[in-house]
């Protein structure tokens, strides 16, 4: 029997669209994350995927960047195996699944109220995984949590969604709370919230976005002087899944040649504080 929906707001119901691109990307012979799970659950929750209008390359945008997030993840918990873990605007992401965090790692998955109820219901619990039912703009969610360990926070369509005063806001109290760590997003040029606005498969997001979006990805340290650029992952640049077909291949590496233009397609900014 198919889980039972909360009433969600237009905000929560974004989630939609990249459960939608992720659940598309695992059915396709060429799928980037692979993610399954997140099929599962869209058929659990009574959503079909090929109900919402997303192109394969829109599909393949959220998967790549869904797995760029993860490595990320991956990379800091190696490096820190006692590390907190943030995930902000988490949705339906079945990251924590794919990335299995050991024990010694306390994960935190936060989103609105509405959303934590679907999570609770669908995706597997585990003892050192912990639901954080939240606006992020609130200042107080943050008061529980450690702050005595290193932390990644990553955030994965959030930053749309926001004012650059509650962006930069959110920055400041997160790399104020612990002791040190890393933040990593997906960056938004100013390109990328024009299309949001314009395309067909996306029009209705585009109507709840508040941030218009930058170009340089050394802005986030103007708003927070505790961050430092340490990568800049585009994915123009990065080894295409195996079974690509050669013309995808090609337009990648040609648009790879340019940062700039590069840029106006999936990126990931990491920072230090």
């Amino acid at each position: 029997m198919a889980t039972v929906l909360p009433a969600l707001t237009p905000v929560e119901e974004t989630l939609y669209v990249t459960l939608a691109g992720r659940a598309l990307d695992s059915r396709s012979r060429f799928s980037i994350l692979g993610d399954t799970l997140s099929d599962e659950i869209a058929l659990e929750i009574g959503y079909n995927p090929d109900d919402i209008v997303v192109p394969r390359a829109k599909a393949a945008d959220v998967a790549m960047r869904s797995k760029m997030l993860d490595d990320v993840v991956r990379g800091f918990i190696a490096r820190n195996p006692d590390a907190v873990v943030l995930d902000l605007g988490a949705g339906l992401d079945t990251r924590v699944v794919r990335v299995a965090p050991p024990e010694t790692v306390d994960w935190y998955d936060v989103d609105l109220p509405g959303v934590v109820k679907v999570r609770e219901q669908v995706l597997p619990h585990r003892a050192n995984v912990h639901a954080v039912a939240a606006d992020v703009t609130d200042p107080g969610w943050l008061d529980p949590l450690p702050r005595d360990r290193a932390a990644v926070i990553v955030c994965d369509g959030l930053l749309p969604f926001l004012t650059e005063a509650e962006f930069t806001a959110l920055l400041n109290r997160l790399t104020g709370h612990f002791p040190r760590g890393e933040v990593a997003f997906n960056n938004y040029p100013r390109y990328a919230v024009r299309i949001l606005k314009r395309m067909r498969s996306t029009r209705a997001l585009g109507a709840l976005v508040r941030h218009g979006g930058f170009d340089d990805p050394h802005e986030p340290e103007r708003w927070d002087p505790d961050l430092e650029l340490v990568e800049e992952m585009l994915a123009a640049r990065l080894p295409a899944p195996p079974g690509t077909p050669m013309v995808y291949r090609l337009t990648n590496r040609l648009i790879g040649l340019s940062p700039a233009l590069a840029r106006k397609f999936t990126a990931i900014d990491r920072y230090r504080f």
